[in-house]
């Protein structure tokens, strides 16, 4: 008799970057942390939510540092480390470095999934940094309930060239570079309800690495950059406009979905973590009249490894979203503006 082999996404309660705790949770969990400041070098820390943290080493080098991991959306596990590392790495891209290696977060239940199944995960995990031009060092793992996976990645940048999503000013325009909708995908492949096209649009997605980041740093017309993943289009376009100081109005209209989002949205492929989402910061959202449901949790969806947010000069901005599709971001485009005002996002129609 065929021992029975449980599919990846039935061993964990949430996926991908769904897992992230609600924003409004991390809020009250970093209130009490300690401050930074004794610390000179470093740049960049947890004070304005960016993607990872910066110490300056001289007048040329920083060290950019961060973790991500998480449980599986995927049943396929070479996807799943595929998908794992290209949003961990994301993190560095985001800020406008260059990754120079990676330390593998395994935590697998060993009882319950086959050492050649784990192989592949961590397998697809070390393809990815291959594609980056970057080794997995080492690591560390454990035995857990459920599967995660992920990577603590240093990087690289200059000082000049180094992108906080702190730098956005009134005025700029605002550019995103991938398609929305990864959370609907993963909700309704959970239900066996997406199609093998939906499938290989999210893969194809998710594992398209944001190395444009560090290219779109050494231009001195783009001021700031943070990439969208758990929180959605909304929630890291807030941490934006809290950081910088500004409001950010951006175009329904405009936004780029995955080709089978706003289907998927209107038959209630949803996650948990949307509802979550909304809940923690749409008091600092205004949102177009009679919005119905399934549109405004296109705009909460949390994404996995998700595009970059862009703020650049006004005037350049149709000439860079055409520089980041010409790199091979098919979706990227301008989605709206950042002006004066109390921080918080516009959603116009």
């Amino acid at each position: 008799m065929e021992a029975f082999v449980p599919r990846l996404t039935e061993l964990a309660h949430g996926g991908g970057c769904g897992c992230k705790l609600a924003p409004s949770v991390l809020q009250t969990l970093l209130a009490g942390q300690p401050t930074m400041l004794p610390f000179m070098q470093l740049l960049v820390g947890s004070e304005t939510a960016d993607d990872a943290a910066v110490w300056q080493i001289d007048d040329k080098t920083c060290v950019i540092a961060t973790t991500d991991f998480f449980m599986p959306m995927v049943d396929d596990p070479r996807d799943f480390g595929r998908i794992a590392a290209t949003n961990a790495l994301s993190d560095v891209y985001a800020m406008g470095g260059r990754p120079i290696m990676a330390l593998a977060i395994v935590g697998m239940p060993i009882g319950k999934l086959a050492p050649q199944t784990i192989a592949k995960i961590l397998e697809g995990g070390a393809s990815i940094c291959a594609d980056a031009g970057i080794p997995v060092a080492g690591g560390h793992s454990i035995d857990s309930v459920e599967p995660i996976y992920g990577l603590a990645v240093i990087g690289l940048c200059h000082p000049d060239e180094l992108r906080r999503n702190s730098g956005a000013r009134a005025g700029d325009a605002l550019i995103l570079t991938k398609g929305l909708g990864v959370g609907i995908y993963s909700a309704a492949l959970k239900k066996q309800a997406l199609s093998l096209a939906g499938y290989d649009e999210m893969i194809a997605s998710t594992t398209l690495l944001n190395r444009i980041g560090a290219e779109l740093a050494r231009d001195p017309d783009v001021h700031a950059l943070t990439d969208v993943t758990g929180f959605g289009i909304l929630g890291h376009g807030l941490e934006m406009a809290r950081a910088s100081g500004v409001t950010l109005s951006i175009a329904l209209s405009r936004l780029p979905f995955l080709l089978e989002a706003e289907a998927l949205a209107r038959d209630g492929f949803v996650t948990g973590a949307s509802r979550r989402n909304w809940e923690s910061y749409g008091a600092e959202v205004s949102l177009p009249e009679e919005l119905s449901d399934w549109r405004r949790a296109l705009l909460t969806d949390p994404q996995t490894s998700g595009g970059l947010l862009v703020a650049c000069a006004p005037d350049r901005a149709d000439a860079i979203a055409g520089t980041i599709r010409d790199a091979g971001y098919s979706f990227a485009r301008v989605i709206g503006h950042a002006e004066a005002g109390t921080p918080g996002i516009t959603v116009t129609g």
